[in-house]
């Protein structure tokens, strides 16, 4: 009986042992340490199974092995028995398993996962998190590129997980990520405790083209140019530097977004408060030019008041000229207060208005009749256009170039840059006008030639040419023709033929015409006006004297 009770009982126990299932390769199992010798652990996992692990495999990064003889620890069961009959296991394969399913929880839930930088690769980092190596890209380093990250190797510092890949093997995490979150945090603190109108120091980190940024203890603010000095400020770097300290007044705090503007005029008095009484309306200053543009030029009058010299204002000949070819930024200039409008700090400014206006100037020295001398500056299909002083100009009209011919004809004869002789004939202040004539330099020739003749005036002429029509016949130089009709009073004398040229003939002036600059003389309309003063003084047609005794009797007094 105990022969075959024991038999059995072997049996029960062989079987058992066949029942227990062998571990998978590629799964994680408990081992115990049994032995240290030659830089290995030699370590029991159970199942008659035993295997050995380097010894670096339980140092962490930069440290030395913490393993003793009797530590029970995970093992990663690589293969069940190699060529020696032992198992292939690994220690840190074991705690790469362990530490994916903590990273994966950590992942899911975005929580941070503690690490230490202990390499670096291209682009970036090697970070230990605790068994798993990750890649630390070199823009997650900080919230600013780092120069040197010696002082951040091997320390224990928390990371967020940015994406993972167990099947590929691969995590990527930023430190940058925990420091914006922090300094997101301190931000809401410090913004918590700012108010609008609140005064606080603070230390200029940047300096832009718009302004600088002010470091308030952990949260920036933005001191805009334009909020620098009530003057115009053109380089930010002109009244401040990086690391100077700074007194600013919070202007606008916006808590959803953490912008911070910030002033520091506004712990200024404002000039604009006394512009009314310190630049009454016509007053004349002093200021400089800041500032040119195409439509005028900027001209400060004092820090933080500045107005506008529209380009209509610059100058009172220059009309079509840029401003800069007028005055030049940083030049001191005399001004004129034209209107200030306080609600829209602005100042409208003139600078003609400080000197006087060259056409009042010219008419007063220049009166009507005066002779002139200046150079031809333009020649248009109407005249030309005289260089005068003053850079002003006076027109000499096509009517105003001859006193004989065509004006059209005449200005061909002109040139620019020629100089010319005229007369001023107006000056017209209100529309900036002054009109010349070049024909008035040597005088009038027709008004000098009939001087003292007048409508109804007795004349003797020459006779210069016969036509059909008429004679042609001169006066003084001035040529004149009588028509066929009023040659005489007498339709059968009315005979251009009866007279030789170089004829001295008697004639009557019937019109005088400055416009055409001619003369209508009658032969007839004198024989009329002669008989009817013999007729008034000798006699009447009622008194039985006949014409020819009348007329008889005149010319005997005249030879008497």
């Amino acid at each position: 009986m105990c022969a075959k009770a024991t038999m059995e009982e072997f049996e029960a126990l062989l079987n058992e042992s066949f029942d227990i299932d062998t571990p998978d390769e590629g799964s994680v199992v408990k081992g115990k340490v049994i032995a240290i010798e030659a830089g290995q652990a030699i370590i029991d996992v159970g199942y008659k199974m035993e295997g050995r692990i380097d010894l670096k495999e339980f140092a962490n990064p930069g440290e030395a092995p913490r393993i003793d003889v009797g530590d029970e620890v995970d093992v990663f069961l690589r293969s069940v028995e190699n060529a020696r009959g032992e198992a292939v296991i690994s220690h840190e394969m074991a705690k790469r398993e362990a530490a994916w399913d903590r990273l994966e929880k950590a992942y899911a839930n975005e929580e941070r996962v503690d690490g230490a930088i202990f390499g670096r690769v291209k682009g970036g980092f090697t970070v230990d998190l605790g068994g798993a190596v990750a890649f630390l890209p070199g823009s997650q380093v900080d919230v600013r590129p780092v120069r040197d990250a010696g002082p951040l190797m091997g320390l224990k510092q928390p990371f967020q997980i940015l994406k993972m890949d167990r099947r590929r093997g691969n995590i990527v995490v930023s430190r940058r990520a925990i420091l914006e979150e922090s300094r997101a945090e301190q931000r809401a603190e410090v913004i918590g405790k700012l108010s609008e109108g609140d005064v606080v120091d603070g230390v200029v980190k940047n300096i832009t083209e718009y302004g600088a940024f002010v470091d308030l203890g952990g949260v920036d603010g933005l001191l805009h140019v334009t909020d620098m000095a009530w003057r115009r400020v053109n380089d930010p770097k002109e009244i401040l530097s990086i690391g100077e300290t700074v007194k600013v007044q919070v202007i606008k705090v916006n808590k959803d977004t953490h912008r911070i503007s910030l002033g520091m005029k506004q712990l200024q008095d404002d000039p604009w408060d006394a512009v009314e009484a310190r630049y009454p309306l016509d007053s004349v200053h002093t200021g400089r030019v800041t500032n040119i543009t195409d439509y005028g030029a900027f001209v400060e009058l004092e820090p933080g008041v500045e107005g506008l010299v529209h380009v209509s204002e610059m100058s009172w000949t220059k009309k079509n000229v840029h401003p800069g070819k007028i005055v030049s930024t940083s030049q001191e200039v005399e001004v004129m207060v034209l209107e200030i409008d306080t609600a829209k700090r602005r100042v409208s400014l003139g600078l003609k208005q400080t000197m006087r206006n060259p056409w009042e100037v010219f008419e007063e020295t220049h009166p009507v009749g005066t002779q002139v001398e200046g150079e031809v500056k333009n020649i248009t299909e109407f005249g030309l256009f005289v260089g005068l002083d003053n850079d002003i100009d006076g027109m000499v009209h096509l009517s105003d170039l001859t006193w004989e011919g065509r004006g059209e004809d005449v200005i061909q004869n002109f040139r620019k840059g020629d100089m010319v002789k005229a007369v001023v004939t107006e000056v017209d202040t209100d529309k900036e006008r002054i009109s010349l004539s070049i024909k008035a330099v040597d005088g009038d020739p027709f008004a000098d030639a009939i001087d003292g003749v007048k409508r109804g005036s007795v004349i003797t002429v020459e006779v210069t040419a016969i036509e059909d029509g008429g004679i042609e016949v001169e006066y003084n130089g001035m040529k004149s023709f009588i028509r066929r009709s009023d040659l005489s009073r007498d339709r059968a004398e009315q005979r251009p033929e009866r007279f030789q040229i170089g004829d001295k003939v008697d004639v009557r002036v019937t019109n005088v015409d400055a416009r055409s600059r001619r003369l209508g003389l009658s032969i007839k309309a004198r024989e009329i006006a002669e008989e009817k003063e013999a007729v008034e003084q000798y006699g009447s047609s009622d008194s039985g004297a006949s014409l020819g005794d009348i007329l008889g009797a005149a010319l005997k007094k005249d030879d008497d």
